[in-house]
């Protein structure tokens, strides 16, 4: 099972957000209403778009101002926070040295997801991109993934897509792409959502993952 082209999630996938995210959120609670937000409910929340958890936390605020409180810190901090999961980067570069083709389809917009890959050394590494606000759907819907093949010029069955959330497996699973989740995922929304790999339990039997990764190296068995 061999592929040409690997699509990477970036929040929870590649760069490890976790506290940028929770820090944001309870920043956004904090100017809202006052008091910090359930930090399990917020765990709950990853990977989700951030407008849809925004209308679930805050149902008679205006979303667009929520959101802009909340990216208003993010912006101040998050450079400094954010970092790789171990091994992403190096597994990234060797997927380059063998000749395959590597995207990025994620919610997040453009100017920090730039950010964060520059950070990390490996924005001239990524040959295809697509972000949040840049399809007319978004995950689990598969159109940023299919956008992604076509900005690659690759063939369903030639790709794997991995990621850390039930919207990314489906996106995966309903463009055609072999889906894998990695097993450092805090996503999820059941009791255990703050616990790896839990995420895999919210998903529909038929949408499951293909595979499960516990480190990045394992990529490389696929290429």
């Amino acid at each position: 099972m061999k592929k040409n082209t690997f699509l990477f999630d970036f929040d929870g996938t590649l760069a490890d957000t976790n506290q940028i995210v929770i820090d944001s959120w309870q920043h956004t609670f904090k100017t809202v209403k006052g008091e910090l937000g359930d930090e399990k409910w917020i765990l709950s929340t990853f990977g989700e778009p951030l407008w849809f958890s925004m209308e679930n936390a805050f149902p008679e605020e205006d979303v667009d101002e929520m959101i802009r409180i909340y990216r208003g810190y993010q912006k101040q901090h998050y450079k400094e926070e954010i970092k790789p999961f171990p091994g992403m980067v190096e597994v990234i570069k060797e997927l380059k040295r063998r000749g395959h083709k590597v995207g990025i389809i994620t919610s997040r917009l453009r100017p920090t997801t730039e950010i964060g890959l520059e950070k990390f050394g490996i924005l001239d590494e990524i040959d295809a991109i697509v972000c949040g606000g840049e399809t007319e759907e978004h995950k689990p819907n598969p159109e940023p993934a299919l956008l992604g093949l076509k900005k690659l010029n690759s063939k369903s069955e030639d790709a794997v897509m991995i990621g850390d959330s039930s919207f990314d497996i489906i996106c995966a699973n309903r463009a055609g792409v072999t889906s894998v989740m990695v097993e450092w995922a805090i996503t999820g929304h059941g009791e255990n959502s703050q616990e790896p790999g839990a995420v895999a339990a919210d998903i529909p039997d038929d949408n499951k993952p293909d595979l499960f990764i516990k480190k990045a190296e394992e990529l490389l068995e696929l290429a």
